[in-house]
């Protein structure tokens, strides 16, 4: 009998329940599609923030001082400290090797052009190399992974290229040439000044103090500098996590830590877990945070992920008020039937659990609309925002599938209330 009633209770009123579980299932979606997104906003959140340029920067731990002028390194190579080149795979050897996104070497020294009364920085760097990691796996980075926004009028230099070079968009214009003329500097060595010829292969613009420089190929200026495998400097760019209390104690000293928070921070994407790895992989270095680059990114990602949990509330509290409305006109109409069954000596309990069974079965009809709706507002989310393709999780459905369902008896409360307090003999002398 309970099943036939059930069985009826979805045919009789058709309309009303297909728009019940409409609202159901507009809740349900836009929740589908909020998890389904923000379960990896972080990662790619932080792939689009890398965009932006490096969150740490590697130095040689007893370095001297750094003496630099108007963005050229006046200190002496005779006075400074290095790293090894060969020793930079290690850093995606580290536990968070798949969240380093580029890495890139940097050798600055200070040069002499004809046209240029004050001396010209004249960096050398990897543009896009390839190597071979300790474990075996292969990838390429660079200066062109690490910062894709350049704008190169020209074209882009190869690491094998002996002579060639990128020139800075502001120096080009004060020494007055252009990609494919031809440019002779003299840098300032431990031996004395020597000379080298290059050709320009194009025209950087980076908006900052890049535009002031001269970027050759790495083997290039340590053959010149006579300081082969030799960096003064690193910097990666990372996927990172927003630090918290526990990250900012660990960034003061790690080892003050107890083994729990210990563990819980080295085992988390924070940046100072990430800088301090890379600092154990390259012993002899130090890893600094760029703060500016990395608490951006961390307040950015709290932001967005606030943005997304209010619209996903808003839109629950809405279904759930929709849904009140619908269960209690539900109720109104059904009063006579509620107060016959009464009468014929049914439990406030039967009549409750009857009621009970169909917001269930709305909610779980609802929440499956509602996934598959918030499955294409998902994909729709990650191919235009993120250029991303939808990664499914398997976890959704069952958390959507309860919400609908809790949603659902949260909006019965008050068609519940009125199905106990309906008295059968009020309702038939005609009372409502």
């Amino acid at each position: 009998m309970f099943f036939r009633m059930l069985a009826k209770a979805f045919t009789v009123g058709f309309k009303g329940k297909v728009l019940l579980i409409l609202t159901i299932a507009f809740g349900a979606s836009l929740a589908t599609a909020m998890l389904n997104v923000s379960l990896d906003v972080g990662d790619k959140m932080n792939r689009e923030l890398k965009t932006y340029g490096a969150n740490m920067l590697i130095v040689p731990e007893a370095d001297a001082l750094p003496a630099e002028i108007d963005g050229v390194d006046f200190n002496p190579l005779a006075d400074r400290q290095f790293i090894e080149e060969a020793e930079l795979p290690k850093i995606k050897t580290i536990f968070w090797a798949y969240n380093i996104v580029a890495f890139t070497p940097y050798l600055e020294v200070s040069a002499a052009a004809e046209g240029r009364s004050h001396p010209i920085a004249v960096v050398g760097t990897w543009f896009n190399k390839t190597l071979d990691l300790p474990t075996g796996e292969r990838i390429e980075t660079g200066i062109r992974e690490l910062k894709p926004w350049w704008q190169v009028e020209g074209e882009w230099i190869t690491d094998e290229a002996s002579d060639a070079a990128i020139v800075g968009a502001s120096l080009a214009h004060q020494l007055g040439i252009s990609a494919g003329q031809s440019l002779s500097i003299s840098i300032e060595t431990s031996e004395g000044s020597r000379e080298l010829p290059l050709k320009v292969s194009g025209v950087v613009s980076s908006g900052g103090t890049d535009d002031e420089k001269i970027f050759v190929p790495l083997n290039t200026l340590q053959r010149t500098t006579g300081l082969s495998g030799k960096v003064a400097k690193v910097e990666v760019s990372a996927l990172t996590t927003p630090e918290n209390e526990l990250a900012r104690r660990a960034a003061k000293n790690p080892d003050r830590l107890s083994a729990k928070d210990y563990e819980t921070w080295y085992c988390t994407a924070y940046v100072s877990a990430i800088a301090y790895q890379i600092e154990k992989a390259l012993p002899g270095s130090e890893a600094k945070v760029i703060r500016q680059v990395a608490e951006s990114e961390g307040i950015i990602l709290t932001k967005i992920q606030l943005l997304m949990f209010i619209l996903t509330a808003a839109a629950l509290i809405s279904s759930g008020l929709g849904i009140s409305g619908l269960m209690t006109t539900k109720v109104l109409e059904r009063a006579k039937e509620i107060g016959l069954m009464k009468a014929l000596g049914a439990h406030s309990s039967a009549v409750l659990l009857l009621f009970l069974a169909e917001a269930l079965i709305s909610g779980i009809l609802g929440g499956m609309l509602g996934y598959g709706a918030g499955l294409g507002f998902a994909h729709i989310i990650d191919r235009t925002v993120f250029n991303a393709t939808l990664s499914y999780k398997g976890i959704v459905l069952p958390l959507v599938l309860l919400l609908s369902v809790l949603l659902t008896l949260a909006g019965s409360i008050s068609a519940i209330r009125m199905v106990i307090r309906l008295q059968p003999a009020h309702v038939m002398r005609g009372g409502s």
